[in-house]
């Protein structure tokens, strides 16, 4: 026995780090460094995708998942209830009318282009809610395969990544406002994690505007996914309910009514902020080259119409109204 514990203890010292790894270690501390901004940590993953190749993939999404769950509770610590109200207020219009719009439309493309039913509801309900973690929540009600979930994430992650770039480039040249801008992100951007890279990036105000429009777009996941069962006939299915948007609200409160918590909430939306952008460095690396290439022209197409479209509806109904 203890020439076992020996041997095993011995190849454990002995193994050496690999180039792939170190590399890949050196750029996750980085991103937790003040100077990486969530574009360009979502670029550094990206580039490491594509070149070197994520050391430990098998550990990604379940890495991403809890990491953005995290840091979105922690970003509450940073947010006002009254101002959240004000901003859900503002956005619940914005929301019902453009998740319908964009189911709709989704269904309708889908026929057009002869796209997979179950591969074209996914992207039209992760574009319409919430990206991934819509996707991930649906996917087991209609009993999608791997291959329709894998296509339906890589049109989302892939539009994602864009809008990372471009959403702020847009707002400054149209001088959005700070309220604007938050409520375009919420509703226009896919995921949680770019909505709040973009916001962030854009400013305080609207970080906060655009959290809590897009955790309350977030809870139509449920009766979205409750809707599926019956569409895709398949009623055994338990749903699962977001219970980090649970979290992320009490946080607000503690923020907003108890005293002398000021030290500790800056302190928490310091880390949720380096978590979001080491979450979005995560997400770049999973986009590989094989993730790339298995999305395909059809779903992609219907991804990207779907998404110019609610993007600039929104926008002129944001600017016109607003």
């Amino acid at each position: 026995m203890e020439g076992v514990i020996r041997k095993t203890t011995k190849q454990i010292l002995d193994r050496s780090i690999t180039t792939r790894e170190l590399i890949f270690l050196l750029a996750l501390v980085f991103c937790l460094s003040p100077f990486i901004s969530p574009p360009v940590a979502l670029l550094m993953g990206l580039i490491i995708a594509q070149f070197i190749g994520h050391p430990y993939l098998h550990l990604n999404h379940k890495a991403t998942h809890i990491l953005l769950q995290v840091s979105v509770v922690g970003l509450g610590f940073g947010m006002n209830v009254g101002n959240a109200m004000k901003a859900g207020k503002e956005g619940i219009s914005f929301t019902i009318i453009s998740i319908i719009f964009t189911l709709g439309m989704g269904f309708l493309m889908g026929k057009i282009f002869k796209i997979e039913k179950k591969t074209s509801y996914l992207i039209s309900a992760g574009t319409a809610i919430c990206g991934g973690s819509a996707i991930a929540a649906i996917a087991p009600v209609i009993k999608a395969e791997e291959k329709q979930i894998s296509v339906a994430l890589g049109t989302i992650f892939i539009l994602n990544s864009i809008a990372l770039f471009l959403f702020p480039v847009i707002g400054h040249a149209l001088d959005l406002s700070q309220t604007q801008f938050g409520l375009w992100c919420a509703i226009a951007i896919h995921d949680t994690s770019s909505v709040v890279g973009a916001a962030g990036k854009y400013g305080s105000e609207a970080l906060e505007v655009a959290t809590t429009i897009k955790l309350a777009r977030a809870l139509w996941i449920i009766p979205i996914a409750f809707s599926s069962t019956f569409i895709f006939r398949n009623r055994d299915h338990k749903l699962k309910v977001p219970y980090f948007i649970g979290l992320f609200v009490l946080a607000m409160v503690l923020n907003s009514y108890v005293p002398g918590i000021g030290g500790f909430s800056r302190y928490a939306v310091y880390i949720a902020k380096s978590g979001l952008t080491l979450t979005l460095f995560l997400i770049g690396c999973g986009l590989s080259r094989s993730v790339l290439q298995s999305v395909g022209f059809k779903p992609l197409l219907q991804g990207v119409i779907l998404w110019g479209g609610i993007s600039a509806v929104t926008l002129w109904a944001i600017v016109s109204l607003i």
